[in-house]
Formats: structure tokens, C-alpha cells, sequence
């Protein structure tokens, strides 16, 4: 009767077990078990005694895994040089299929929307483009950024100026402006998605007679420089003006250099600006450490004599 009487009670204490609460408070308390000893059996490691300072001075002295800078320069070699005589033919041959950009210019379609002259630009006519022409006497010029064309012209001007009558300067750019920028140049015509860029630069160089001696190379700059490379194009003077964060100008410089006669000059704008907060200077100076070459300022311009 005895043994009757405990068989009930021991079916409810059962039937407690069963219900949801005892069943989560059994998942806490083994998850809390697996946990703290998890933990536990980590504390030796966590308190190993630190390294003697001979093992310190071992690894110091292990020659480290250097990443050398020469892993990211450009080791294709250019084509056979061209003789500053022929750059111009050169370039209209390759890019222009033999016929130069002015022939027959303007065409119809964008001749009502240009303007006889439309010359817009930023630093444009330092001091700084007169010292170096004065000391280069440059037979060819390649400028990295020419939007309408004003320093290009000012350096035409120069150069006629100097006698320097055979320079020839070359005008990297894509003449699409940048996103936004007809917001500063609502006069700049529009059409099917075309800025007309490239048109008014033309139009510019024409209204100022330079039409002889200043050629546009209407592409990005990484191609053109590659290309200008590969066909054995080389400056004495490069001006870079082009994109002013550090990658841009960063890249710039260095596909530049690869186009520069030996004893040639690079310089560029926007070293002491409001630009030089998305990096300009930085990418100058990197260049100028990493190839240990110095960097001279004439005004808002840096300068990098003797490249090669």
C-alpha cells in the first residue's frame, strides 16, 4: 500500500519535467555548462608566459617578406622613339587615320552651338610655364588635362614668343568634362549626350592660330599615355592637370614619366590648392620620395627636374 501511495507522486514530478519551463531552464544550464568550460580550458593559453628576449631578438633579426615598390612599377618597354619632327604625322596617323582633326572643322552639326571663343582655366598663366620653356626649350609638350585649352594656348603663345616655331604640344584629355560640370558651364551646349568639349577646345585653338602647333588626343588619360608610349611618343615638358584625387594624379605622374625624354621636366597645378585635400601633393611627394628625386614649387605648381 505504501509502495501505491509513492507511485502518483512520482508521476507528477515526472509530468513537471516535461512542461516547457523546465525544458528551457535545462537548455540555459547546459549551454552555461559548455561555456565555462569552454573557457576554462582556455585560460593556460591566454596566460602562457611571454617570448625570452633572445626568441625577440631572433625574429627581429629574420629577414622580413619585403614588398618591393618595383612590384608595382610599369616594366614594359616603349616603342622606338619618333623624332620630335614627326610626332605630329605620328599621332594624326594613328588617331586621326592621316588626316588632321582640323581639316573641314567645324563640322555642320555643332558649328551653331560653339562659340568663337570660349577659354576657361586654372592656373593657366603662372609664371612657372614661362621659366620652364625658357629652360627646356621643349620641341614637343604633352599636357594631361586641357579642357578648353587655355594653358595650352598660353604655351603656344610662349613658345612663338621664344622662337621655339616647331613645339609641338599634344592634349591629353577625354573633352567629357566631369559629372556636373555644365552646372558652373550652362553655355556649353548639349547634344544627344555630347558636351561639344572637345569642338570648343578646337574652336578656341583655331580663333587663337595655333592650329599648327596644338593637337588633341581625345582620349582618357591611362590609354592615351599607354598608346602615346607604345608608339614611341616622347615629351621633353609634361604638365599634368588632369584628376585631382591621389589615384588619378598618382597615375598620372607615373605613366607619364614613361613618356619623358631623359633630362625632361613633369610638373603640374594644384599643389598648394583647395585640390591638394583630395591629394595631389601626396602623390607628388610619394613619387618624388619613392624615386628619390626633389620636388621644387613655383607658385601653385610643382616641378620634378631630370626624371631619368
Amino acid at each position: 500500500m505504501k509502495e501505491d501511495r509513492r507511485l502518483p507522486h512520482k508521476r507528477d514530478g515526472f509530468q513537471v519535467l516535461k512542461t516547457k519551463t523546465a525544458y528551457v531552464i535545462f537548455i540555459v544550464l547546459t549551454y552555461a555548462f559548455g561555456y565555462f568550460s569552454a573557457y576554462y580550458s582556455r585560460q593556460p593559453l591566454q596566460q602562457q608566459q611571454p617570448p625570452s628576449p633572445a626568441a625577440v631578438r631572433d625574429v627581429k633579426t629574420t629577414k622580413p617578406q619585403v614588398c618591393s615598390i618595383d612590384n608595382f612599377r610599369v616594366t614594359t618597354r616603349c616603342g622606338n622613339l619618333v623624332p620630335p619632327e614627326s610626332i605630329r604625322q605620328t599621332v594624326i596617323d594613328r588617331i586621326f587615320n592621316g588626316t588632321s582633326p582640323y581639316t573641314d572643322f567645324p563640322p555642320p552639326h555643332a558649328e551653331k552651338f560653339l562659340r568663337p571663343k570660349r577659354i576657361k582655366g586654372w592656373g593657366s598663366y603662372g609664371a612657372v610655364f614661362e621659366n620652364i620653356i625658357r629652360r627646356v626649350k621643349p620641341k614637343t609638350i604633352v599636357e594631361i588635362g586641357s579642357f578648353l585649352g587655355a594653358s595650352a594656348i598660353h604655351m603656344a603663345n610662349l613658345t612663338r614668343r621664344l622662337g621655339l616655331e616647331e613645339t609641338q604640344i599634344l592634349c591629353v584629355d577625354d573633352f567629357r568634362g566631369w559629372p556636373g560640370f555644365r552646372d558652373r558651364f550652362k553655355d556649353m551646349a548639349l547634344v544627344n549626350g555630347d558636351v561639344l568639349l572637345m569642338y570648343q577646345f578646337m574652336q578656341n585653338v583655331v580663333n587663337s592660330n595655333f592650329s599648327g602647333s596644338i593637337l588633341p588626343v581625345p582620349f582618357s588619360t591611362g590609354s592615351a599615355l599607354e598608346k602615346l608610349c607604345e608608339w614611341g611618343v616622347t615629351a621633353d615638358l609634361v604638365e599634368i592637370d588632369a584628376g585631382h584625387d591621389f589615384n588619378s594624379a598618382w597615375a598620372d605622374i607615373n605613366r607619364s614619366v614613361r613618356i619623358l625624354r631623359p633630362g625632361g621636366v613633369i610638373f603640374g597645378h594644384d599643389y598648394f590648392t583647395a585640390a591638394d585635400n583630395r591629394g595631389v601633393r601626396r602623390a607628388v611627394n610619394l613619387f618624388a620620395e619613392i624615386n628619390r628625386l626633389k620636388v621644387k614649387t613655383d607658385g601653385q605648381h610643382w616641378v620634378i627636374d631630370s626624371v631619368k
